[in-house]
């Protein structure tokens, strides 16, 4: 299991639509809007790396107001 946090950016006015869409996506654990350099931080999990890539590239990068994500893979060290 691959976890991951997504730090992301909205356009104006946008963050808690974009967190309350996003928070229904499956792998989506959590979805928040915060304050900050980020509007939206995301907990999400998949099977590998490549299904996390997929979830973000493919669901969550296509909600509308998005201009920008970063993913953070979660490491136990």
């Amino acid at each position: 299991m691959v976890q991951a946090y997504i730090l992301i950016q909205t356009e104006v006015g946008k963050a808690a639509e974009v967190a309350g869409e996003i928070a229904g996506v499956t792998g989506v654990t959590l979805a928040e809007d915060v304050t900050g350099p980020y509007d939206v931080i995301v907990r999400a999990e998949a099977r590998n790396v490549d299904e996390l890539g997929k979830l973000v590239v493919a669901q969550i990068q296509s909600v509308e107001g998005i201009t920008r994500t970063l993913t953070c893979p979660i490491v136990h060290i």
